[in-house]
């Protein structure tokens, strides 16, 4: 391996340790920053709606698909609603008393500004998870749950990648006040979830 590729090998591998600091930053700043009011409200909230919808673009989307399947692990109905869908009728889902989730960093994602208009219309809670409590979308929100974003981990400060690490788990706090919420147990859980190695050591008995 010549020099410069010595060099280029260790850059990369500082990189790649520098974004485990700058996600564990992120994280111990959004467990600071956490309202437990505002927490509160929401396990509330999706513990006693009869439907949940989460929604949001690029990776926060993609962290909205993760909460939707833990909440149905619980058996808490829950689905992702892609914006594009919902302003095209797919928020018919959402009905009075139910939940929306919306995710989005800077709060100004204008795709999900008329999903929150048009649920909070219908008598749907509308949960923000952001980092600008005080942007278009935290307004809009019956309930807001901060995230803190130190910065993301490629070099140009671009791609979502803390953004994204927080929001998971702000839903993965979600998830498992949830299970405290609804003294959810691992023997209904096994009955949902038989596949797999989790399935396998829930159903041994």
């Amino acid at each position: 391996m010549s020099a410069e590729e010595k060099n280029t090998a260790s850059l990369m591998m500082e990189r790649a340790l520098a974004a485990f600091e700058i996600e564990r930053e992120s994280l111990a700043a959004t467990a600071a920053a956490l309202d437990p009011e505002e927490f509160e409200k929401a396990v509330h909230a999706l513990a006693t709606a009869e439907r949940i919808a989460a929604s949001g673009c690029g990776h926060s989307g993609i962290a909205c698909r993760h909460f939707a399947h833990l909440c149905c692990c619980i058996e808490r109905p829950a689905r992702f609603l892609s914006p594009a869908e919902a302003i095209h009728g797919g928020l018919g889902y959402i009905q009075n008393g139910d939940v929306m989730l919306l995710a989005s960093r800077g709060g100004e994602t204008d795709e999900l500004l008329p999903i929150a208009d048009i649920c909070r219309e219908r008598g749907a809670t509308v949960i923000a998870v952001t980092e600008k409590p005080e942007s278009s979308l935290g307004k809009k929100a019956d309930i807001v749950l901060k995230i803190a974003v130190t910065r993301e981990c490629d070099r140009d400060n671009c791609q979502g990648t803390t953004s994204f690490a927080v929001t998971s788990a702000v839903f993965d706090a979600l998830s498992a006040a949830l299970v405290e919420y609804l003294d959810y147990s691992s023997r209904k859980f096994a009955v949902i979830h038989p596949g797999g190695a989790v399935g396998k050591r829930l159903n041994k008995v």
